[in-house]
């Protein structure tokens, strides 16, 4: 089942780009610097909304429509005093078939289910607005999973099919992590 491979075969390049964000959110001090932040989010968040479009309907997935997506990052922008000029350059993995834009859609998702853990970082740094997006779907996020879950596993029926949609995810997270740049460490 696609929903429990995923997970597994997206971990590294999962972990890379929690890196990287974690690192980001630490270094926010402001309003601007969130800002800053979360541009990097519309922009890769608007490419990906982009090359899915064809694939990720409302026939194929009912509640599309209502998920979040790259329009609550441009109102958070928006609320915190800036906009979505001066945006990062994005890449966007080959999207060419339903089974790649799940893939994509994943790493999306998933996102928006860790959100929770983020408004919480962004709290302890007094940073309290712009944060619909990330504020997920409240009561209705483990529902919204479950939809977006059982949707990617009755596409996924084949092996061969299972590895269309964790190569397409594998790559959705290497560019996205592509976006915040290289990550220096310190020892």
């Amino acid at each position: 089942m696609l929903s429990t491979s995923i997970k597994d075969a997206t971990k590294e390049a999962h972990l890379e780009l929690e890196k990287k964000v974690v690192k980001k959110l630490k270094d926010i001090r402001s309003d601007a610097g969130y800002a800053d932040f979360l541009k990097h989010f519309y922009a890769y968040f608007n490419h990906v909304e982009q090359a899915i479009s064809p694939f990720i309907t409302t026939e194929l997935l009912p509640d599309y429509q209502e998920r979040r997506n790259s329009a609550y990052l441009k109102r958070d922008i928006e609320e915190l005093g800036a906009d979505v000029h001066g945006l990062p350059d994005t890449t966007v993995p080959e999207i060419t078939n339903i089974l790649q834009a799940l893939g994509a859609l994943y790493v999306m998702e998933g996102s928006i289910m860790g959100g929770p853990i983020i408004v919480k970082m962004l709290e302890k740094g007094g940073i309290t607005k712009g944060v619909s997006f990330f504020s997920g779907y409240g009561e209705a996020t483990g529902q919204k999973w479950g939809t977006f879950v059982g949707v990617m596993n009755a596409q996924a029926g084949t092996e061969t099919e299972e590895a269309i949609a964790i190569q397409s995810a594998n790559d959705t997270f290497s560019h996205f992590s592509e976006v915040f740049g290289p990550v220096s460490v310190v020892s």
